[in-house]
Order: structure tokens, then sequence, then C-alpha cells
């Protein structure tokens, strides 16, 4: 299958120009506000998600064009089953017909989805969308998409932590052997460059915490549906300026 370039944004905008080594290889988000963007328009909450799809979309899109190579998406938290059993029920449908509608128009451009996330308590048909759309697009090499679906970085620590226990256990792993690098291996996803969160909170709500200890944290003062992928590059611009130094002086 021949891989298409994403659409252009409506506005004609294209994307900043920067050296292939200033950018970040991957950048996690945290898709805040879809609540109060609904509040303040006197809509149920269950219409912001509905606008925070269309973000993402093309969120992807201008990650693509500017040359990321890996998004996270904090989708649906482990602690996002404390809300409203209403809004449970909507967030794991709408999860399930985002990926049915969408997995299509994102395999043509090359993007490869990937689930991280728990199995436990979500609905099969949930489930078995997202390992389908794993599946259609397993070979795509233009960016992954991790769909972060029922995640809680606690939890994906203490799971590395729990299979790191069974190795070492079948001797398979030596107690003397096990360093930082070693442990990394037992996580799915890379380390973070990149942390972007919208909607103007500052915290990183326990996504990615073993991935992202040396990210650059980038908090937008703008709810999640109102996001575009001039937020993104305007949040890699910020990453740009940086000086990462990773503990040397």
């Amino acid at each position: 299958m021949k891989v298409k370039k994403p659409p252009a944004h409506p506005s004609g905008v294209t994307a900043p120009k920067f050296n292939k080594d200033q950018l970040p290889k991957h950048v996690a988000v945290v898709m805040d506000g879809n609540g109060r963007w609904a509040k303040n328009r006197g809509l149920p909450r269950t219409e912001g998600h509905k606008a925070g799809e269309a973000a993402l979309i093309d969120l992807i899109y201008g990650a693509i064009e500017i040359g990321v190579k890996e998004v996270s998406a904090f989708a649906f938290s482990t602690e996002n089953w404390k809300r409203s059993p209403e809004e449970v029920k909507f967030l794991m449908n709408f999860s399930r017909e985002v990926l049915r509608s969408r997995r299509d128009e994102l395999n043509t451009v090359g993007v490869k989805i990937r689930w991280i996330g728990q199995e436990k308590r979500l609905m099969k048909s949930v489930i078995d969308e997202l390992l389908s759309a794993e599946k259609l697009t397993e070979k795509n090499k233009v960016l992954t998409l991790n769909m972060c679906v029922n995640y809680g970085g606690r939890a994906e620590i203490s799971a590395a932590a729990a299979k790191l226990a069974s190795d070492a256990k079948r001797g398979k792993v030596s107690l003397k052997s096990i360093t930082e690098k070693s442990f990394a291996k037992y996580f799915e996803v890379s380390d973070v460059d990149l942390f972007l969160r919208s909607s103007g909170e500052m915290r990183t709500s326990n996504f990615l915490p073993w991935q992202s200890v040396y990210s650059e944290l980038v908090f937008m003062d703008v709810l999640w549906p109102d996001v575009d992928r001039r937020v993104l590059w305007q949040a890699i611009e910020e990453y740009v300026r940086r000086d990462r130094r990773y503990g040397k002086a």
C-alpha cells in the first residue's frame, strides 16, 4: 500500500523547520479539558470527548509533518473508572467507535497503532478493536501511535517488577545483573522526550512516569478540543529552545 501524505491544515499553515536531531522523537500527550470545554458551551461532557477526537487526529498529522516518530496518547487511565458509570460506558463505546472509524485513515498515512494498558475491566469489544487496529497497522513505519487505554503508570511499573521477579526466580535473570537499563526492557514504551498536557493543569497524572523522568514538560493553557497541530508545533518550538543536560553541567 502506498503511504499518503497527511491532509494539510485548513489554514494552510505548514510545520516549522528544524534539524532532525533537534526534534523530540517521542511525544507523550495528556488530552485534558474535554469536560470543561463542553461545560463552557452548556453541553454534556460526552460532547467534549467527541470534539477531542478530531484534535488527536490533527495532532498526529502535525507530528508526521514535522518529523516526530512516536506519540503516546493518554486515552483512558486506570483512575478514570472513578467517573460516573454513564461517562465510563460512553468512553468505552466511544473508544471502540473511534478505532473502528479512524484506523483505516491512520493506516493510509503510515501510522502504526499499539495498545498500551491492562485488559482488566475493559469491554471485550474494545479489546477486539484495539487488537484489530494493531494487526492492520503493524507493518507501518511513518509514526507509532501508542493508544494508552486503561493505563496507569504505577500499575505498569508494578507489572514490570513482577515480570522481572518471575524471571529472576526462574533463573533467567541474575540479581547482580539488574540495572536501570535491564529493567527498562520490561516496559513497552520508549523514553519520552516531550511531555505535553493541555488545559493548563500542571501535573503528569500517573502517565508514563518511568519513561518521562528526563522529558521536557510543556503545559499549554488550551482545552483539548481546541488543540490542533499548531499547538504541537508550538510545544516543539519550546522544546527546541531548552537545554537538555541530563544532569551534566
